[in-house]
């Protein structure tokens, strides 16, 4: 079950930014991800991009994918519930 958590951001802030709402959850997920507060996956999810659009949009920012061994082993993880591995 997902949960979300709305967050006011006034509307001249907004306007200030030039930015829209989904650009902006965008930024933060790429700031979170650069802060390694959020895993890449979960970085993606919140911008709401493919694996491959959000990886384009760091390398055009020059954001270097860092992909440990947490994250590895709980993809291989993954692919073994998928049936894959």
């Amino acid at each position: 079950m997902s949960a979300t958590v709305p967050i006011e951001i006034p509307r001249e802030i907004m306007r200030s930014t030039r930015m829209t709402p989904q650009e902006l959850k965008r930024d933060l997920a790429i700031l979170l991800f650069q802060q390694g507060k959020l895993s890449f996956g979960k970085a993606r999810e919140m911008a709401g991009m493919t694996g491959w659009a959000f990886q384009q949009l760091l390398g055009s920012r020059g954001i270097p994918v860092h992909y440990d061994v947490e994250e590895y082993e709980e993809d291989l993880q993954t692919l073994q519930e998928l049936g894959r591995l």
